[in-house]
């Protein structure tokens, strides 16, 4: 049996992670059994982050090669049916999607001091009260230093902003008005674009993130329609 190890809810988020739902879609998807199991602290991750798959005495750490190795242990299936144009474009989209737009959805949750004490609620909850603080502050501060790395922390707010704006309308351009990148079902690269807008958009309180992204509908019901086709939605459903 495959396990997933994937974080804690938080946020009124179910699966609060894009990387973590992505890979819960696709498992899903495929239709292979598995078992999720939540992890609470990252640091005890193999590579410090999460999610990674579990399969026997097998461990893939990240949810990109989980794919590559779920499309191996499946003969192909993660990317079947799909042309070379197609997972072009499809991973194009999908690295717009995780290396530059996810990081303002991030910023808009550890680095804006109004929504800062909900971070510290969500995931460090279970760090005793007296230690609370300063590992929470610490890991702060390594979140900042790794977004000016990236680079967006080097702009203004204002600016921050017009990235976010820019990284949304191509999305919503690029995607179809209906049906999927691929056909009639969605595949992987829709499963990592909508798990990202799903978990920043469902989360509560809604961020500055959260009410950029209501000003593209067309994303939202690709979003949506992504979620409903598969039956895995990152936010709680009865």
């Amino acid at each position: 049996m495959l396990k997933l190890v994937v974080l804690p809810s938080a946020f009124g988020v179910r699966n609060v992670s894009p990387f973590c739902l992505k890979t819960e879609m696709l498992l899903t998807a495929l239709g292979l059994p598995f078992d999720m199991e939540e992890l609470q602290d990252p640091r005890k991750a193999p590579k410090g982050k999460l999610p990674f798959l579990l399969d026997g005495d097998t461990c893939v750490a990240d949810s990109e090669l989980i794919a590559e190795y779920l499309d191996q242990k499946t003969d192909g299936a993660v990317y079947a049916g799909m042309s070379a144009a197609q997972k072009a474009q499809g991973l194009a989209l999908l690295r717009l999607a995780e290396e530059h737009l996810y990081w303002t959805g991030v910023a808009s949750r550890w680095l804006d001091d109004s929504w800062w004490p909900n971070v510290v609620q969500g995931f460090f909850h279970f760090v005793p009260a007296p230690l609370r603080g300063l590992a929470s502050g610490m890991a702060r501060r390594q979140l900042r230093k790794t977004y000016q790395l990236q680079g967006l922390g080097r702009h203004s707010f204002e600016e921050q902003q017009g990235f976010a704006r820019r990284d949304f309308q191509a999305l919503q351009d690029a995607l179809p008005a209906s049906g999927f990148l691929a056909g009639d079902k969605p595949g992987y690269f829709d499963f990592g674009i909508a798990a990202l807008i799903a978990g920043m958009v469902d989360n509560q309180p809604p961020t500055w993130f959260t009410e950029l992204a209501r000003d593209y509908p067309l994303l939202l019901d690709y979003t949506e329609r992504v979620q409903s086709s598969v039956g895995v939605y990152g936010r709680f459903t009865e």
